[in-house]
């Protein structure tokens, strides 16, 4: 408690609450406060504040599948999936482009058990439980639940339960349930879950149980990620999209703005690196572009990650066996005969691929397209690491995961590791919460504005009396 705090009633009176570590009184009549760091901690027992933005989300979802505006069918349920730009429903061809490609990209992992962590309204459930010995789903929304239960799919599990609970009893008996009695599933996955996460350090933390859970050989794949080094480049589509006739000072304003009060979290592959660090297994991480055929958000500014647990496989060659190849545009042939000369000599990993749908460098080409021209050759279509407006492809598809690591003379990567949603979610909470203390606690007082300070102890946002 600051000096501040013991000199005025109301200033202490905040400063007392659990959720706060300083409250201090500023020149204008506001309290400026900063939370306790176990306020918003992540890990087994999420901090109170971290547990109000999970359950948000679990609030809108549970409604958002109830209401089931966007269920075709049982195995087609799109509810909740609309564009930025127009709210509409993004295209049912569109969707089930997105979820052929991300089927493709679990099962040439060739999963036998499978631990979905976050499974929704099961999109992926009905797709992949026939090719499995068992799958298991867990979710937030008790309605997505409670409906996939009754679905009957066969050697499948449901249960409610949060991401971060992957290692805890409920899912443990769901898991005995589908796979065995302490039968651990090889393939963990989250799919557009990730936007949803407050904080990079809660991504961590559900990282760290995903790869604890899985066997090795195992993978972990976290798929259609929002990346953080193109939020600038998203939002600026939106808002010239919403207000085409601004003028350039005003539209980077309202971007500016756009991406601080965005409430979903994004973030760069290399904001994982830490975790895989620390774990007690080898894990290796490959970068996977989304390849669908129409140019929207989804194909534009998201990106899968497959992490491989356990030691490397005699298969896969090591990371300094692997060439690597500049992207030396089509010379005058078509794009396959490019690709496949380029790729001559493998294994080989072709680099600095500019995305057609982010600009128009020469020999630039859509993911899309990269697909198309690599059937019938063992590649896979990549996102550069650590720039992701370019593209990559490795051959054979093993070499993916050598690309993740970047040679010694790479430059450093640039833009943001990641936008995290917390910040904003603490600047409007906490000051709602104290206020409501302050009102229970001292009902004859008028309540205070109050203000979150910023690391620097500088005010971030505030509320009015």
């Amino acid at each position: 408690m600051s000096t501040e705090a013991t000199a005025d009633p109301i200033v202490a009176l905040v400063a007392g609450h659990p959720w706060v570590a300083e409250a201090r009184a500023a020149p204008d009549g506001r309290i400026l406060v900063r939370p306790r760091p176990s306020a918003t901690a992540a890990g087994p027992c999420p901090g109170p504040l971290l547990r109000e933005h999970l359950d948000h989300w679990a609030e809108v979802y549970d409604w958002v599948y109830q209401d089931a505006h966007g269920r075709h069918a049982d195995d087609l349920d799109l509810s909740g999936w609309r564009a930025s730009d127009t709210g509409l429903p993004l295209p049912t061809e569109h969707m089930r482009d997105w979820l052929d490609r991300t089927v493709e990209l679990v099962l040439s992992q060739r999963p036998r058990r499978v631990l979905e962590l976050g499974c929704g309204t099961g999109l992926l459930a009905h797709r992949l439980h026939s090719h499995l010995d068992g799958y298991v789903g867990t979710d937030v929304a008790q309605a997505a639940v409670d409906r996939l239960g009754r679905a009957g799919l066969p050697r499948t599990a449901f249960v409610r339960a949060a991401a971060h609970e992957a290692g805890t009893a409920v899912v443990r008996r769901a898991m005995d349930a589908a796979f065995g009695e302490g039968v651990r599933p090889d393939c963990v996955l989250l799919n557009s879950v990730t936007q949803c996460f407050p904080s990079v350090d809660y991504l961590t933390a559900v990282l760290h149980e995903a790869l604890d859970a899985v066997t090795a050989p195992g993978t972990v794949i976290v798929g259609d990620i929002r990346h953080s080094g193109l939020l600038t480049h998203h939002f600026t589509w939106l808002e010239r999209t919403r207000t085409p006739t601004s003028d350039g000072d005003t539209l980077d304003a309202r971007v500016r703005a756009a991406i601080a009060g965005d409430e979903e979290l994004s973030f760069a592959p290399r904001a994982v690196a830490p975790a895989l660090a620390a774990h007690f297994r080898p894990v290796r991480m490959s970068v996977h572009a989304r390849t669908m055929e129409l140019n929207t958000e989804l194909t534009r500014y998201r990106y899968d990650l497959v992490l491989q647990v356990g030691p490397r496989s005699r298969a896969l060659p090591a990371s300094d066996a692997v060439r690597r190849v500049r992207w030396p545009c089509h010379q005058g042939k078509g794009l396959s005969v490019a690709l496949r000369t380029a790729l001559s000599e493998r294994p080989a990993i072709l680099t600095a691929i500019p995305n057609a749908l982010l600009g128009d460098a020469p020999g630039a080409v859509t993911p899309y397209a990269l697909r198309r021209a690599l059937r019938g050759l063992d590649a896979t279509v990549l996102l550069d690491a650590d720039d992701p407006h370019m593209l990559a492809v490795a051959a054979p598809a093993g070499c993916a995961y050598a690309a993740a690591v970047p040679p010694a003379d790479a430059p450093v990567a640039a833009g943001p590791v990641a936008h995290e949603p917390l910040t904003a979610f603490v600047r409007r909470r906490l000051p709602e919460v104290l206020r409501d203390h302050v009102r229970r606690t001292a009902p004859d007082t008028v309540p205070p504005s109050i203000a979150v300070m910023e690391a620097a102890g500088e005010t971030a946002g505030e509320t009015a009396p």
